[in-house]
């Protein structure tokens, strides 16, 4: 595998870090939870013992990731709810349509939201919203393809990447959010089909992007790695079409040997036919 993600980067015209990524886990996850499915965002906790999962109807679930031989063997569901609006009602219709998950390490939680673009911040995503943080250029983003991402800084930084960035030869737009206003201090370069639909910072200070490209007839998943200036980048994984179904949500964690992890999970769109994966990679760098 490092082989493959090492000609990857070459031929995507950025250059190599010396890394290793490895496929660590599959899991299917299921349940009779009433509104399963959707999920598009993902947080992985505790070393990887528990997890924060999104839907794209605004409901959170919660539980402890259980795992044999360090792969996931379940997910159990402790709690589920819907997150609310600043008025304290449930989001509901345009309103609902949640995409990006990301945690601080105040506890602060942020759920960025593409029907009416912005991001909103709970201390509590069974209260009402604390504030939302718009700005003027998420006014102008494509419908149906705004803010899919975001990520937290080891500053503290909000990182928010829209899905499309306007025309396929227009770099996607980083906006981020620090002291109290919103910047775009670099961008990310498109290459190929992919569009973005997940991020992360890692432990190790790093964005993690995750792109996916359907094909018509499957998904095709790829993650690029990045400094926060937006140098530095490597493609760390780019998978055949239809190995994994319509990865949207990314989890970069420390594991207890010091090792990162990163957790994809797929968005089934509430299909029959499609699935929600579980997909753990291992980076030893």
């Amino acid at each position: 595998m490092r082989a493959f993600a090492l000609g990857l980067a070459l031929l995507a015209g950025c250059a190599p870090l010396p890394s290793e990524v490895t496929l660590s886990g599959q899991f299917i996850w299921t349940s009779e939870d009433q509104g399963f499915g959707g999920i598009s965002g993902l947080e992985v906790l505790d070393g990887g013992t528990r997890y924060v999962a999104l839907s794209d109807k605004g409901q959170i679930r919660t539980g402890p990731i259980l795992r044999e031989n360090g792969q996931i063997a379940e997910m159990p569901i402790e709690r589920r709810h819907r997150v609310r609006m600043l008025d304290g009602a449930r989001v509901n219709n345009e309103f609902s349509d949640s995409e990006g998950l990301a945690i601080g390490s105040d506890g602060l939680t942020y759920i960025s939201f593409e029907g009416e673009a912005r991001v909103v911040v709970y201390d509590n995503t069974n209260r009402a919203a604390l504030r939302e943080l718009r700005t003027p250029a998420f006014e102008k983003l494509q419908g149906n393809a705004s803010l899919e991402s975001l990520a937290i800084g080891p500053d503290g930084a909000l990182y928010a990447i829209p899905e499309r960035s306007g025309r396929a030869n227009r770099p996607f737009p980083v906006y981020r959010f620090l002291d109290g206003a919103w910047d775009v201090p670099f961008s990310l370069p498109r290459r190929g089909a992919f569009l973005i639909v997940g991020a992360d910072v890692g432990p190790d200070g790093l964005l993690y992007v995750l792109e996916r490209d359907f094909t018509g007839v499957g998904f095709r998943s790829r993650v690029r790695r990045f400094d926060l200036s937006g140098g530095g980048e490597v493609v760390l994984l780019q998978t055949a079409n239809a190995t994994h179904d319509n990865l949207e949500g990314i989890s970069v964690w420390a594991a207890p040997d010091g090792g990162l992890v990163m957790t994809l999970i797929s968005d089934d769109n509430f299909q029959f036919f499609q699935r929600t994966e579980v997909i753990e990679y291992r980076i030893d760098r």
